[in-house]
């Protein structure tokens, strides 16, 4: 007895919808791409001292003085010597040696597009300096996920970023 594979049934038609347009709907087989959660004030400050402990380690254990650039970033015609001798607070209190002393005054953006920012990352890519020291956040960024992923930069060169004030603060 000779038997016979099922008849293959024709590819459904697709209807034309003003919903679609003529064009294949968005595909639903995959989950929605979900949000990243957003790194706390908390968090953030976490992870800056917990790369600033790693690095000043680093330096102690071959008994290196630290090196830093201290940069400010601040409006267009407005003066940064408050900020500078507030960071430099800092790098005084650490005894810590102040190699370069910046600042950027554009409007706060993406800091890889800031000149003097730009300059402190190849410092310290070449050895110049170990880290950066600022007065807050918001001389890096405002924005909690560019801010983190400058710290990431920062921790990729082995370097570190220090703040006069916590990330709560402005």
């Amino acid at each position: 007895m000779k038997t016979f594979a099922p008849a293959a049934l024709p590819p459904p038609t697709r209807l034309r919808t003003w919903a679609t347009g003529g064009r294949l709907p968005a595909r639903t087989d995959l989950e929605p791409a979900q949000p990243r959660a957003k790194a706390s004030a908390a968090e953030l400050c976490a992870m800056r001292e917990a790369d600033l402990r790693r690095a000043l380690a680093r330096l102690s254990e071959t008994g290196t003085a630290v090196r830093v650039g201290q940069y400010s970033l601040v409006k267009p015609r407005q003066d940064p010597a408050d900020r500078l001798a507030e960071a430099q607070a800092v790098i005084h209190r650490r005894r810590w040696t102040t190699t370069i002393t910046t600042f950027d005054d554009t409007e706060a953006g993406d800091p890889a597009l800031r000149p003097q920012l730009a300059r402190l990352v190849t410092a310290l890519d070449a050895g110049e300096i170990h880290g950066i020291v600022a007065v807050s956040q918001t001389d890096i960024s405002p924005f909690p996920e560019i801010y983190g992923r400058t710290l990431t930069i920062l921790r990729a060169r082995r370097g570190f970023l220090a703040l006069a004030r916590n990330e709560t603060s402005i």
